[in-house]
């Protein structure tokens, strides 16, 4: 195991981070932003480094600034959580080329995910189902294009091979609007993601979320930790997820979680990951990996007992997966609620001091979050400021336990989104479970 790791990020996930190096006697190096240095986590870690200005560009995501703190501090490797440089190839193979090791996949397999191209012929020849489409980017033949959308049949959905986070993709519903949708996309995901290429997929109009959580190690295991539907959304955000997904056999589990499993086997696959489907009709249809630990993860670790990020730090140090397949189970139910520094109307940031914070408790209950009285929202970064879990005997349980813990919560000095999140709670169909993607912006007139 590492004896000292650079934590590579800010906020909750930081902090988690951080108590997964407590626990495995690993020491600490905390990067901050000028503007976080009260964060929780850069107060309890062994060591911190200002990289920056609170600019994300100048701090965070600083790729020099963060493996010179390495350096200086004799740490050894570099979690990058998620967001920021998480995902990002130049970043690990930079990190692996100074002499650390990269927390997370290579950079040849971050590079292969974060294409959607390459990624989904990658899952095609692993035998894992894909969005029907093409496999190629678009090139600016408009009757090829023309010819293509209608044998994919209308509607059908362009989108990025660099995008993510619901950025650069358009939906297309009639024959008059592909070309101009294409060249929109195009000069968007040019000026977002750098890459202008395109592609073009079936846009399926009622689908959930669902994704499965993986690990894998350097020695050629891979194993799956289920299921999450993350269906709760607004504008391709989460807002809610849960584990396991409401409606989804044992078998279909099995043989999606397996499939997925021996993916990252063929792809040399290395550390914690996360397969993201569109489920429609009884079918799943793949739609891209993120080669990182998600927000989400701890609805899996509650259904299983499974410590993702302890496992990421083991399998870095080049240990062998700890568990095997057949000895994970998933035992209950687990809800998740983001919790955001915004208006639960408009969604607007809501930056602050908060004046007061009580964090709830009871059976079942987990609170990740970074905040503490007088601490203050900063005006720079994601709005999200914890996550509140809930796990119960099944899902209404874990539904009750939730209603309680939002209840119980304070936050003042801010506004938040929990009002929000009550609402979700307290939701006929959402208590029914398995409502689409579509559903909550429905739900709130936005879609």
């Amino acid at each position: 195991m590492f004896d000292k790791i650079v934590i590579a990020n800010r906020g909750e996930i930081a902090l988690r981070i951080l108590r997964a190096c407590r626990e495995l006697g690993v020491k600490v190096v905390a990067v901050h932003s000028e503007a976080d240095r009260d964060l929780k986590h850069v107060r309890l870690a062994d060591e911190s480094v200002c990289i920056g200005p609170a600019a994300s560009a100048d701090s965070y995501l600083n790729i020099p600034a963060i493996i010179s703190a390495a350096e200086v501090t004799d740490a050894e490797a570099i979690h990058p959580g998620y967001g920021f440089l998480s995902e990002n190839a130049d970043f690990s193979e930079k990190v692996k080329q100074s002499g650390f090791v990269f927390i997370g996949p290579n950079a040849e397999t971050i590079r292969m995910m974060g294409d959607k191209i390459s990624a989904k012929r990658a899952m095609l020849a692993a035998g894992i189902p894909c969005v029907p489409g093409n496999n190629d980017p678009l090139s600016d033949d408009s009757k090829k294009n023309l010819k293509l959308a209608q044998e994919i049949g209308y509607p059908v959905i362009i989108k990025a091979a660099g995008g993510g986070g619901g950025r650069g993709m358009r939906t297309v519903h009639t024959e008059a609007a592909l070309l101009n949708a294409i060249s929109m996309t195009k000069a968007e995901a040019g000026t977002a993601f750098g890459n202008a290429t395109v592609y073009m997929e079936k846009f399926l109009e009622d689908p959930r979320h669902i994704e499965f959580q993986v690990m894998a190690d350097s020695h050629g295991n891979a194993i799956h930790l289920g299921e999450r539907d993350c269906s709760m959304q607004r504008r391709h955000q989460k807002v809610v997820e849960e584990a396991p997904a409401p409606g989804i056999s044992e078998a279909q589990r099995k043989t999606i979680g397996e499939r997925c499993a021996k993916a990252c086997v063929d792809i040399g696959y290395l550390g914690a990951g996360t397969f993201e489907f569109l489920y429609e009709k009884g079918e799943f249809y793949f739609i891209e990996m993120n080669t990182r630990v998600q927000v989400e993860h701890p609805v899996t670790e509650m259904v299983t007992s499974f410590d993702i990020v302890k496992e990421q730090l083991r399998i870095a140090a080049g240990e062998r997966l700890s568990i095997t397949q057949d000895q994970v189970k998933i035992q209950g139910h687990a809800i998740e609620c983001r919790l955001n520094a915004e208006d639960p109307r408009t969604f607007m940031p809501c930056p602050g001091t908060i004046d007061q914070f009580h964090m709830p408790g009871g059976p079942g209950i987990r609170c990740e979050t970074h905040i503490y009285n007088g601490y203050k929202v900063p005006p720079y970064y994601d709005s999200m400021i914890g996550k509140l879990i809930a796990h119960g005997e099944d899902r209404n349980s874990a539904i009750a336990r939730m209603n309680t813990a939002l209840s119980e919560i304070i936050i003042d000095g801010i506004k938040t989104n929990i009002p929000l999140q009550h609402d979700i709670m307290n939701d006929s169909a959402f208590a029914a479970g398995g409502q689409n993607i579509h559903y909550l912006e429905k739900k709130l007139g936005i879609y």
